[in-house]
């Protein structure tokens, strides 16, 4: 099955990792775990998980379109967050709320899984995405 990977304008290109792949036949798309970065790579909100989440769906939105979809085709996220509580439920839901607003999207069935540590110490959450388009 032919795979195409690509690192879409408006993202950081690291040199060794894409952040995008499409598998041709089933159309399926697989969004890799996206952060706070903007596209050079400075991390967003630093310190404040409603704006990770935020910046990070969006990173996920920027990523869906290169790829010719959008949160609608999305039917899977996963939510990874340092530290869970659930005390943090209310600030997670509001990036959620912000962008799904923004963006104007229903968020798809989704994962929250709570981990100790992402790859770099003030990154708070990681989103990965799954799409399916015709």
């Amino acid at each position: 099955m032919p795979v195409t990977l690509l690192n879409p304008d408006g993202m950081m290109k690291p040199e060794m990792y894409h952040q995008v792949s499409i598998a041709t036949g089933t159309r399926q798309v697989h969004i890799a775990g996206q952060v706070a970065y903007d596209a050079e790579g400075k991390l967003v909100a630093r310190g404040d998980l409603a704006g990770q989440v935020a910046q990070s769906l969006r990173n996920v939105g920027i990523a869906l379109a290169a790829a010719g979809a959008t949160f609608s085709d999305v039917v899977r996220l996963r939510f990874y967050v340092v530290g869970w509580k659930p005390e943090q439920l209310s600030a997670f839901g509001a990036g959620v709320q912000q962008v799904a607003q923004e963006l104007k999207f229903v968020p798809a069935p989704a994962s929250l899984i709570g981990v100790s540590v992402l790859f770099e110490p003030d990154i708070l959450v990681e989103v990965e995405a799954t799409a399916v388009l015709p």
